[in-house]
Formats: C-alpha cells, structure tokens, sequence
C-alpha cells in the first residue's frame, strides 16, 4: 500500500505524538509498505528524507514550537505518479483538513487517529474560553463523523466520541512502542546524576512537555508532601510552562532536590526510565499518555491521578489516585517502597507496537474498496 500520514507536529518538534507517527511509519515501511509524511514546514531543520513532505506554515502567535499550516495541498502529492491506497490523518486541524482533501482527490478512504482532546488545550487560544471549549467539541465529532474510521487509543475515548455524536465507525487500537527498547534500559549512575540523584537517593521521574495541560503543579506539590528528604525528582521535557515550574519549586522549598532535565533524545529515554524508582504521572488531559507505557515497559512503578484514559493504559498496574499532593505522596512512598515491577512491565506487552501495526494494517485493508465518504 502507498500510505499518506497526515500530521500537525512532526520532527523537531518532540512529543507522543510524534513518536507515535514515527513508530507506525518505520512499522509500516517494514511491513514493505510505501509511507508519505505530510505535515508543517519548519524553518531551520533539515533532517527530513524524500518521504517527508513539508507544507508552508507560519508562527503561531503564542510563544510555541507549533506552526500554523497554509491550507495548499503540496505539489508533491498532486503530482504523484501512483495513487494513493489510504489517507491517515492525526490532526483535526489544518492539516487534517489537507487529509480529507487528499483523499477526496485520489478517491481513497480516510482513516482518523484521535490523539489529543482539544477541548484541554483552549486556554492557549486568547479568546472566551467557554466558546472556544464549545467550538473544539465540534471540530472533533465534525472531523470524525468526516472519517470511514476513527482510532482511538482507550475504551474511554470511544466512549467520549459517542457522546459528542460520533457515527464513524470507531476502533480501540493504542498507540504502540518499541517494547524491546524501553525494556533493555540500563540503570546507570552517569544517568541518575544527570537526573540529580546519587546512588542512593531514591528518584521519582517525570517525563512530558511542560504545558498547563500537563499538570505538572501537582507533581511538584506531591513531591513536597512526600515524608523523604533524601528523595530527589528529575522533570525531563522542556515547554513553556518551564519558568513558572521551575519558581514553583523554590516556592515548595524542593529546588534543591528537583532537577529540570530538560528534554532528552528519545534513544536516551530507555535509560532514564531504567535509572528512576518510580514514575508520576499527574495529567487529567490525556488520550491515552505514551510516556505511560513507556515507563511501564521499563517496569517502572507509576504513580497517576485516576482518570477513565488512565486506568485503561495501566489495565491494573500502577497506583491510580485522585488529583490531591497528599493522596499521590503517599502513593510515591508506597511505589518507592515496594513497587511491583513485574506487574508493570506485564501491562506493557499489549502496546508492542508489531502487534499495533498489524492491528492498523487490519483497518486499512477492511477500508480498501469503492465504498467510503472520501470517494
């Protein structure tokens, strides 16, 4: 099949769901299949190879990495000398919009992965939060229901579509690691003194961009709660919210047992995972959370604030609690204690991404044929 990924963010830009698009495009390629990577011009960077299609885009009138995306559908793929077998879009916006007009134009189905809640993100829109919140909701159930099939990576966002008036077909497909790689991390004391822990030192771990949405607040204030001075908490990932944690955690009186990591290379993540005792995870916004399974498949202990999405990533592993510092303290003391390290890494085995990928590949062959709303 010759597959066009439809994306808002890509390379350099890191996040799930660029690891997410770039897990299922080298899966698919060695599957033999031929993969397209449509998404934003980025100014600068030029680490692409000829599969990758940049759009012209602008800056964003907000200080972020995200780039708005001009509404032309490259000549690069209207001049393509064979068609296209399916059109995947992972974005809702913009370029989502570019997708259906892809698929439109070669006659082809259209499938949808739904990654990101919208409606968290509105507080980065500078306009009344109420309708901006309401005019998310549409886009989504109106991008979906514009779909032949919408993928989403837990029961609980199925259940969500269905509520804004989904009618799409709708299938539960996570999105998929390298198992095998976040499983081999090593601990070393090299990484744990990046991470600012001795040997000795317990380490709670947290890894994500350093957005609003993340929550991250609260990861701070359980850490000062915790009852373990010898404790120590690495925030790997970098974003705009960076200034105002890193004054938060003064405020705490825990500067000087948090290290601010900064983002790290995804080939590095293993070993961070490997390096730490246990994982928090404070976000209520997420679809599914990769960074979850990621650690997970390192056998970490996950601390996370109890949300439908979340409970069906850990399926039993990991401590599920409300949104409340004291209540995630004692379950990081619990997790640093005795954390069950088998049992994490035994929920992992369900998102290998080879399993993922055959499980997408099932999707876009049910879809091959004349039947679908794109032709």
């Amino acid at each position: 099949m010759r597959i066009a990924l439809f994306t808002e963010c890509y390379r350099p830009i890191q996040n799930g769901i660029v690891a997410a698009v770039e897990a299922l495009s080298s899966s698919l390629r060695a599957r033999g299949h031929e993969v397209l990577c449509v998404t934003p011009a980025m100014p600068g960077y030029d680490g692409d190879d000829e599969s990758v299609i940049r759009i012209p885009s602008l800056p964003l009138p907000t200080p972020t990495a995200y780039r708005l995306t001009l509404p032309f559908l490259p000549a690069a793929l209207e001049g393509t000398p064979r068609r296209l077998s399916i059109v995947h879009a992972h974005s809702a916006f913009v370029t989502g919009w570019m997708a259906i007009r892809a698929a439109r134009r070669f006659g082809v189905p259209l499938v949808y992965t739904y990654h990101t809640r919208l409606e968290d993100y509105v507080h980065y829109v500078p306009f009344e939060e109420r309708t901006t919140r309401g005019a998310a909701l549409r886009l989504t159930k109106n991008y979906a229901n514009a779909a032949d099939a919408v993928i989403v990576p837990t029961e609980a966002m199925e259940r969500h579509l269905r509520e804004l008036g989904v009618a799409s077909r709708i299938e539960v497909v996570p999105s998929g690691i390298d198992l095998a790689a976040f499983s081999a991390g090593a601990r070393r004391d090299g990484v744990r003194a990046r991470l600012g822990a001795g040997p000795g030192e317990p380490l709670v771990l947290s890894v994500g961009r350093l957005a609003k949405e993340k929550n991250l607040d609260l990861a701070l204030a359980a850490f000062a709660a915790l009852d373990l001075p010898q404790a120590r908490l690495a925030v790997v990932g970098d974003g705009p919210e960076r200034e105002h944690l890193e004054a938060l955690a003064a405020r705490l009186g825990i500067a000087g047992r948090t290290r601010f990591a900064g983002a790290l290379a995804r080939t590095e993540l293993p070993d961070a995972y490997a390096s730490a005792d246990a994982f928090v995870f404070p976000s209520a916004s997420e679809t599914q959370g990769l960074v979850l399974v990621e650690a997970l498949a390192a056998g970490l202990p996950v601390v996370a604030v109890d949300t439908p999405e979340t409970r069906d990533v850990l399926g039993g592993a990991g401590s599920l609690v409300p949104a409340d510092p004291r209540a995630m303290a004692l379950a990081l003391a619990g997790a640093l204690a005795d954390g069950d390290r088998r049992a994490a890494r035994v929920a992992a085995e369900r998102y290998d991404q080879d399993r993922i990928v055959d499980r997408v590949l099932g999707i876009y062959r049910s879809l091959q044929g004349p039947a679908s709303k794109a032709g």
